[in-house]
């Protein structure tokens, strides 16, 4: 017999789920938390998710970067000059609102929160993180090519450079929310990108 059909979209759910552990972070999400938010049942958790907890926030974690990635990189890759719009992006990150600055980046929170406890956890959000500084150099390779950059600098290592400004953003903001303060970084940072 295939059971019950299922009466929720999971992708909903997951993205529900995500904003629990977003403002909770995921030893402080409890069960009971995240079944009110996500509207479903234990029965019908444990049948979507055999691996608990554990299992959804792992979803959540991979929906979450491929949401943005696949966002950030349609723009990138469509824009005539990538390069423009990867500055705009670090741009909007200096502008963003209080709330979305004290709630940091999903992806590096876990990283930073579940690191000691779960190689798993931390190898998944590694690596999806590693995916937008992949997105950042193969943007100045292009860039570099279509003589959109004067800098000669080797791409690999400016994707780091701005995979590094990504995370460090975040952190700063939390510190210093004025939105002055951080454009002013962010151009001294962009600098190398010219």
């Amino acid at each position: 017999m295939a059971g019950r059909p299922k009466i929720y979209d999971e992708a909903l759910i997951i993205d529900k789920a995500t904003n629990v552990f977003w403002e909770k972070c995921y030893d402080s999400a409890s069960a009971d938390e995240l079944l009110d938010a996500m509207g479903i049942g234990k029965g019908s958790f444990y049948l979507a998710f055999k691996g608990g907890k554990q299992e959804l926030y792992e979803k959540t974690l991979q929906r979450f970067s491929d949401t943005f990635y696949d966002k950030l990189a349609s723009k990138v890759n469509n824009a005539e000059n990538g390069i423009d719009v990867i500055k705009q992006f670090f741009y909007a990150m200096a502008k963003a609102g209080n709330e979305e600055k004290n709630r940091g980046c999903y992806l590096g929170n876990a990283l930073v929160q579940l690191s000691e406890k779960d190689r798993n956890i931390r190898s998944l959000a590694a690596n999806l993180l590693s995916r937008l500084q992949d997105l950042f150099t193969q943007a100045v390779k292009r860039a570099q090519a279509n003589g959109q950059l004067k800098t000669k600098e080797d791409p690999a290592l400016l994707g780091l450079h701005l995979s590094n400004l990504w995370n460090g953003i975040h952190v700063t903001r939390r510190m210093n929310n004025s939105p002055a303060a951080l454009k002013q970084l962010v151009d001294f940072n962009l600098q190398l990108i010219q």
